[in-house]
């Protein structure tokens, strides 16, 4: 029973949720930069600004202290959880050849982690996470502004803020948005008896609960899986592996946290009045979170974007996967942002990267954000509608130079080839209008047809060599997929495979397309090599999940074709919730009504706190029963036979070779 009903929690995970793996330096063999890619990396120089270096001055501006033990934190059990030493190959060093320049450049801005003055009353601690953490001090204490991944972070950045600032009580929490990445360390800097108490206002905008825990549940499994690649998580940090993520060096490993909001911000115009400042918000939901706000503290002039306007083109679609986001609302809201408090704010900051200073480069930052987002939501439409497809739109469009040589418009998270792809997907789905490509077969099957069309794998590898000597690069990782997707075992198409991906790794200017592409190689090469994930399906995470919302995930997991012909009526009721739905599984589908059956096959009743404990795989149903903490009455055999439809998820499942059919 133990392993069948743990599948019910699954794995709720992603920078909404992300699987925050290891990283870990397995046997690997990088190869060097070819002549094709130095040559390319190095034309990066002719094309962009590098002699300005206004953003280093910026990023070191108001230094107090440096993270101590050289970066490195660990959890009360001695393990690391954040080592920013890792990153330290890359200071002071001219770019290599496997690095584009620009992405490398990025890498260097964000060393330096420490305790900076943004402002008197607004402090920072950078670079020791994935995301920055912010005091704010009132009268009688600080507010803390997104409290990054783990608690142990998040304690150990408190630590350094109170060394040289006094130890001022935290009065105050602001989540900014959703994402894991700003709220996951809340323990670590309050204690949860002075929210309940009254002490520690939690700010948050609506809805921020319900995304917090949902955006990455039901396809959480997926997305984890694939955020090992986009994170970058099994690539050893060098210049021929791990770079970071370009919004941030990388994601800590400690203890994922939440406590719920005491206070909602609802509307655009609403004010808090906490601890003698006036803090004024504007709602930007659908933006780079379906929760997110920016706000505005009146007395100190300062402006909070969140995550919409901060150093790098971000994503309108996360490659981790995620709901698509809306380009035209976002750059609305910077919009919005500009004509509320573009003339009145003096120092911009955000929970990544450094601040912004004064009125004109406040100005000039959110007009270019806004306008690098307005130009693909724009431009991507209006290719559309003169019959461009995805793939073209991509292809053509290219940013005017205003917008290609601001440094902040650069794509080191984001990038302007799949943000593109996500204004099509927005507004037109994943379908071009093309009758060839509505119902193609999938790549397992497509691959052998391709390979046999072209001549055999053998003549495709030899042209394909070729293609790769000439720094075809994308044709190779192209032609060469379908091979590997009709004949996994041929180690030498993945190698030439892998090769060519490598070399787009070294070439690209975004984080995330250097983490995909290098961690695509090195499964080639090496094959899955599993890894310890660490269960972000946390308690508090747990406990703030809605029943109705674990019964949507729970249906996720039902089999269609096992379930087809059964009827199984249940009842859960939370006895001390005093929470009661009826449970049926029919036609195939899993549905929750809001009352319970009066005739039902099985009835369950338990209390929420251990109903978590299930979740958590802390215990079986079966445990609770036998200890009399759950009751189960009805037809027991009912139950199994309901459990015996629900399919469990692998996690390591192949990405760049064919999965196995069911």
């Amino acid at each position: 029973m133990k392993s069948n009903f743990r599948v019910m929690t699954g794995m709720m995970t992603g920078v909404a949720l992300s699987c925050f793996v290891s990283s870990m330096a397995y046997a690997a063999d990088p190869k060097p930069a070819t002549a094709i890619t130095t040559a390319a990396n190095k034309a990066v120089f002719d094309q962009l600004p590098f002699d300005n270096m206004d953003d280093f001055e910026d990023a070191a501006r108001g230094f107090i202290a440096p993270l101590p033990d050289n970066g490195i934190i660990k959890d009360a059990n001695g393990k690391t959880v954040w080592d920013l030493s890792e990153y330290q190959f890359a200071k002071d060093k001219p770019a290599p050849d496997s690095v584009n320049p620009s992405l490398w450049r990025q890498l260097q801005l964000m060393l330096q982690g420490g305790l900076f003055e943004v402002t008197p009353q607004i402090y920072q601690v950078r670079s020791a996470d994935l995301t920055g953490i912010t005091f704010i001090e009132g009268d009688t204490g600080v507010t803390i502004v997104d409290p990054m991944i783990s608690a142990e972070t998040a304690k150990a950045a408190l630590d350094l803020y109170r060394e040289h600032r006094g130890n001022k009580p935290v009065v105050g929490v602001i989540y900014t948005h959703s994402h894991v990445d700003h709220f996951g360390g809340v323990r670590g800097i309050v204690d949860e008896a002075d929210v309940k108490s009254g002490k520690v206002h939690i700010v948050a905008p609506e809805g921020f609960v319900e995304e917090a825990v949902s955006e990455n549940v039901f396809a959480g499994n997926a997305m984890s899986r694939r955020a090992t690649y986009m994170y970058g998580n099994l690539l050893a940090k060098g210049p021929q592996g791990g770079l970071g993520t370009g919004l941030g060096l990388g994601t800590s490993t400690g203890e994922v946290t939440l406590i719920e909001p005491t206070d909602i911000i609802m509307k655009t115009g609403q004010t808090l009045e906490l601890d003698g400042l006036t803090y004024q918000f504007l709602m930007a939901p659908g933006s780079e979170a379906p929760a997110e706000m920016h706000f505005y503290i009146k007395e100190l002039k300062a402006l909070c974007t969140a995550e919409n306007a901060t150093h790098t083109l971000h994503n309108l679609y996360t490659l981790r996967g995620a709901k698509v986001r809306n380009a035209r609302a976002w750059s609305g809201y910077l919009q919005q942002t500009l004509e509320i408090w573009g003339g009145q704010a003096e120092v911009l900051f955000a929970p990544h990267h450094w601040p912004v200073w004064g009125k004109e480069d406040i100005t000039e930052r959110l007009k270019k954000q806004r306008d690098i987002m307005k130009y693909l939501n724009d431009q991507t439409l209006r290719l559309a509608n003169m019959g461009y497809n995805m793939e073209e739109a991509a292809e053509m469009i290219k940013i005017p130079d205003e917008l290609a040589t601001y440094w902040a418009a650069r794509g080191y998270y984001g990038s302007v080839k799949h943000d593109i792809k996500a204004v099509w997907n927005f507004y037109l789905g994943y379908f071009d209008g093309n009758p060839s490509r509505l119902d193609a077969l999938p790549p397992a099957d497509a691959g052998p047809k391709f390979v046999e069309y072209m001549g055999g794998a053998d003549a495709v590898i030899e042209k394909a060599k070729v293609d790769f000597d000439a720094g075809n690069y994308r044709w190779v990782a192209q032609v060469l997929d379908k091979v590997v997707m009709a004949e996994p075992d041929n180690q030498e198409a993945k190698d030439l495979l892998a090769n060519a991906l490598e070399q787009m790794g070294y070439q690209a200017e975004s984080g995330p397309w250097r983490n995909f592409y290098l961690s695509g190689a090195k499964e080639l090469r090496n094959g899955i090599v599993e890894a310890a994930a660490p269960n972000t399906a946390s308690p508090d995470v747990i406990k703030s999940m809605p029943l109705t919302m674990f019964l949507d995930f729970l249906a996720v997991h039902v089999n269609g074709d096992r379930a087809a012909g059964k009827k199984i009526f249940m009842n859960f009721t939370l006895t001390d919730t005093k929470e009661a739905y009826g449970v049926a599984l029919e036609n195939g589908v899993l549905n929750y009504y809001s009352s319970t059956f009066d005739r039902s096959d099985v009835s369950l009743s338990v209390a929420r706190d251990d109903f978590n404990a299930v979740m958590l795989g802390q215990a079986t149903l079966k445990d609770q029963v036998d200890a009399g903490t759950a009751k189960l009455e009805g037809n027991a055999a009912k139950f199994d036979e309901f459990r015996s439809t629900l399919d469990t998820f692998e996690f390591w499942w192949p990405i760049v070779t064919p999965k196995e059919a069911m």
